[in-house]
């Protein structure tokens, strides 16, 4: 596995283990409204995912975008669908996302080099 896949799998899951190990109720039930809204629905989790992805990049979000690249990854969502989600991304929030595609380019090429 990729070290840069490694090390955001590891940093994120640590935190979300003291964030939830707060036992803060509200913390708890926006992860929960989080988990519940990716699942299968009227909507695919592929579409879903995807969504996710190109909303992460329109809010310039690098861990969201890591996130949601592993999701449409385990989706099987291949090279085309990835890069129409990067072109419509761009579309909708402007160059100012061109940076962030560049990162999510290089998170999806290690991501496919496993």
């Amino acid at each position: 596995m990729s070290k840069l896949i490694e090390d955001f799998q590891e940093y994120r899951s640590k935190m979300n283990e003291k964030i939830l190990s707060s036992d803060n109720k509200v913390m708890k039930r926006i992860y929960s409204i989080d988990t519940l809204a990716y699942q299968e629905g009227a909507l695919s989790v592929k579409t879903k995912e995807m969504l996710g992805l190109v909303s992460s990049m329109v809010l310039r979000c690098d861990d969201c975008i890591k996130y949601h690249l592993e999701k449409c990854y385990e989706q099987r969502v291949t090279n085309e669908e990835i890069f129409e989600v990067f072109s419509i991304a761009n579309l909708v929030g402007g160059t100012i996302v061109i940076p962030h595609t560049r990162r999510a380019v290089e998170y999806w090429d290690a991501l496919n080099s496993n």
